[in-house]
């Protein structure tokens, strides 16, 4: 369940909102005015989330990609074409 509160506790409460974000690994929303105005994160969970994004639309642009383009390719092909990437050559 989220956690909400409102952001006068962002100064009066800081410590127990830190603890809990850090515990917790979850958002706390912050209210203004009975409205919706910021979200506290750990520093790890801002991390986790830009990563996941990250991920995110790169598997959305490649998926665009096969879309727009009928080749396809074998694991075995792209097994070859990582190896060369990384100059491994053959190690498997």
């Amino acid at each position: 369940m989220n956690m909400i509160r409102p952001v006068s506790d962002l100064r009066n409460n800081f410590a127990d909102i830190s603890k809990t974000v850090h515990e917790t690994g979850k958002p706390v929303f912050l209210t203004k005015n009975g409205y919706g105005d910021m979200v506290v994160l750990s520093m790890e969970a801002y991390e986790n989330l830009r990563l996941e994004s990250e991920i995110y639309f790169k598997l959305l642009e490649a998926e665009r990609e096969a879309e727009a383009s009928d080749k396809r390719y074998s694991s075995k092909d792209v097994l070859k074409a990582v190896r060369e990437a990384a100059g491994a050559g053959e190690l498997v």
